[in-house]
């Protein structure tokens, strides 16, 4: 076996195994260096099981509302174990599915550690080990790290595997807790937050900002927040969360928030309170690569300050998102072989929650297409007024569109309720394709669908909707 490639890849994520199926793709000899399984977190570990878990739980909330649809069923129960079950092996199904991929593309797979290990004459040499046993030495010219991020620890909220959970540990329950605290707001902490609750259990949530969801529109964040609290969470903002004291089989623990202290005690917690970068044992020491606060710091094609290494997905910052990183893999790699890639533009990445409703968005908020001084004309439109969300019984929901006054650029969309994951896309090909309102006005949306929102709530910043 030849230990020279014409690129490296270390790490077998969404970022990884796809920039080696592209280097392949155009004729480079590639080297994929992963210590665990294809697929990274998002595979193994976030985005597909985690999807599998809340599928069983929308399908459990929908078997307690067949009244509605005029059914009926007797004894309706789980078994959590094969909720758990189908999870797992969904994600050993998908990740067995990248191995041959990559088998079939003439990757070469390394199992094991990389670690730059200086240079030999153009190449950077990289030095693979295992269980801390030497391995063997490659080199290339092009070395792509793709080593994702984990989940960030806080002094007194440290995960414990028992009683504090990790995001692991909340995927893979022995038993469904009566009580729940889930601490922070993002898209992990709410997903979590809606199975559970979808299963029965009792939730909190404890997010230290004013509202949860940041990053979303507020509009669209206070929606959210609404139906949450309808299904029967409990959620505590601006929450200062005190430590956490453990029992053999609870935790108990005081939040402080504007509306006064509150005293809890839970059956188990699950923190999710942001992301650090994997950049540990990397061999950056001595290089040019720069390291801000625990991410890589990289340029428009994901280039580092040292001449052919590259870092690409959640270890080279935010969004920490599997499609960014799949997207920076393609321009890298497309870069290197001299093609010419356009640079991701940050804001024409979409974001997706898959809570119950689901909440998804790109581009700019109302607030801050404003702050960033445009004049706006905005959209919003109701599900209830759609007939394809009221004839599913899914009419908790809504569009908004932000619109720039003069040029009719679309500067952000944002939505909340059934699908709208799978919606966003054409919104995002809108501001990619640098379409204006009167091409959305334009298109013919289908009927009956959920996406005549869209429509809609274009049409409701300019002339106004239809059907409201």
């Amino acid at each position: 076996m030849s230990d020279t490639f014409d690129l490296i890849v270390v790490g077998g994520g969404p970022g990884g195994y796809v920039a080696a199926l592209r280097a392949s793709q155009l004729g480079m000899s590639v080297a994929l260096v992963e210590s665990t399984h294809f697929g990274g977190v998002c595979l193994n570990w976030g985005c597909i099981p985690t999807k599998a878990l809340l599928r069983s739980s929308e399908i459990h909330h929908l078997l307690h509302e067949l009244g509605t649809f005029g059914l009926s069923a007797d004894n309706i129960s789980f078994d959590l174990s094969k909720i758990v079950g189908r999870s797992r092996s969904i994600a050993r199904r998908m990740g067995g599915g990248i191995a041959h991929l990559l088998k079939k593309a003439k990757v070469t797979t390394f199992d094991g550690r990389a670690k730059l290990a200086g240079r030999s004459g153009e190449a950077h040499q990289v030095a693979i080990t295992k269980d801390g046993a030497d391995v063997t030495t490659i080199k290339a010219p092009h070395v792509i790290l793709a080593t994702g991020a984990r989940g960030r620890q806080l002094p007194g909220l440290e995960t414990d595997g028992t009683l504090i959970w990790g995001a692991r540990e909340a995927m893979t329950p022995k038993e469904l807790p009566k009580r729940l605290l889930v601490i922070g707001s993002g898209a992990i902490g709410i997903e979590f937050a809606s199975f559970y609750r979808n299963m029965g259990s009792e939730v909190t949530i404890a997010e230290v900002a004013d509202r949860i969801l940041i990053a979303e529109d507020p509009e669209i964040s206070a929606a959210a927040r609404k139906a949450f609290e309808k299904q029967g969470m409990t959620i505590i903002t601006s929450a200062k969360v005190g430590p956490l004291n453990k029992s053999e089989t609870e935790v108990s623990t005081t939040i402080e928030s504007p509306t006064g202290k509150i005293d809890l005690t839970v059956d188990r917690v699950i923190c999710a309170v942001g992301i650090v970068g994997n950049v540990e044992d990397l061999g950056l020491e001595g290089t040019k690569v720069q390291v801000d606060r625990t991410h890589i710091v990289t340029d428009g094609f994901c280039r580092t300050g040292e001449p052919g290494v590259y870092a690409i997905g959640d270890v080279a910052g935010a969004p920490w998102l599997a499609h960014k990183a799949s997207h920076e893999a393609i321009l890298c790699v497309e870069k290197i072989a001299g093609r010419s890639p356009q640079p991701l533009h940050p804001l024409n990445i979409p974001g997706c929650t898959y809570s119950r409703p689901q909440i998804a968005s790109v581009g700019l908020s109302e607030e801050k297409a404003i702050a960033a001084g445009h004049k706006v004309k905005v959209g919003r439109f109701p599900f209830i007024a759609n007939g394809k969300a009221v004839a599913m019984g899914e009419t908790d929901g809504m569009v908004k569109t932000v619109f720039d006054a003069t040029s009719g650029e679309l500067l952000g969309a944002h939505m909340i309720g059934a699908e709208v994951t799978e919606m966003i896309q054409g919104y995002v090909i809108t501001r990619t394709g640098e379409l204006t309102e009167a091409e959305l006005i334009e298109t013919v949306f289908p009927h009956p669908t959920i996406s005549e929102t869209m429509h809609e709530a274009t049409l409701a910043a300019f002339d106004g909707p239809l059907h409201i």
